[in-house]
């Protein structure tokens, strides 16, 4: 049978594809792909109608009740897209950076006019060592341990991710490596809060492995209560504390 991909936003009929009720979604993009090489599926959104969710690509042309021949699917470009992972890998990877330039360059005076030359003192050291152990940890899990429901998002989103985590994190380390930087007032102080750092990297890690084993006993699962979540929420509050005490 025959089906029209329309334009999404125009209604304009762009081409007529053959198919089957055996053929997918994703058989569907396939041939359109022919017809516009420029596109690949997950630029590729469509739709029973202007109102209705994206179908997905293993949705099989004889499973819609309301599509027949002659009938009509919505077509909308998606846009550019790049991959989660890799979107995940960039923004993580960049915080490391930015951390380590005002760490490594704390004695240069275009950075800081009124540096005196003193070394780094021990909670900063150990403050480099928490923000740039955190994204190590993120970068790995993103390898490792996570799964993406989707494959891909908008390339915009690389920089409007990206320019929040560099951004904040050089903002961070500027004031923690700051020779003006005061540490706290008793050691109590540091070791309570790297406690609390430690605990909260580790219930984040055991949530995402519960989130993964979730997820391989149903692939498909999107949300869902994890009785770690709470650990996870400890984790992203609670690892800059042992770096924020500052004259």
């Amino acid at each position: 049978m025959k089906i029209e991909l329309a334009n999404g936003k125009t209604g304009k009929t762009l081409l007529t594809v053959d198919v089957t009720k055996a053929d997918s979604i994703l058989d569907v993009k396939k041939k359109h792909i022919k017809e516009k090489t420029y596109l690949y599926p997950s630029r590729i959104c469509y739709k029973l109608s202007l109102k209705d969710k994206a179908l997905t690509d293993d949705v099989k042309i004889g499973d819609i009740e309301t599509l027949t021949d002659g009938s009509v699917l919505y077509f909308k470009d998606l846009g550019p897209q790049i991959g989660w992972a890799t979107v995940f890998i960039a923004e993580y990877t960049g915080p490391i950076f930015a951390y380590l330039i005002f760490y490594v360059f704390n004695t240069c005076s275009w950075i800081y006019p009124d540096n005196e030359g003193a070394p780094h003192n021990t909670v900063q050291n150990l403050a480099c060592a928490c923000y740039v152990g955190h994204y190590v940890k993120r970068i790995l899990e993103t390898i490792f341990i996570h799964r993406f429901s989707k494959a891909t998002m908008p390339i915009g989103n690389l920089f409007k991710n990206c320019t929040y985590y560099w951004g904040f994190s050089s903002l961070i380390s500027y004031f923690i490596n700051h020779p003006l930087y005061t540490v706290p007032s008793t050691d109590t102080q540091v070791y309570i809060g790297l406690s609390i750092y430690l605990f909260g990297e580790l219930g984040n890690l055991s949530t995402h492995l519960a989130f993964k084993n979730m997820r391989l006993l149903v692939p498909r699962l999107g949300l869902y209560p994890c009785r770690t979540g709470t650990l996870s929420v400890l984790s992203s509050t609670w690892y800059p504390v042992p770096t924020t005490r500052t004259k």
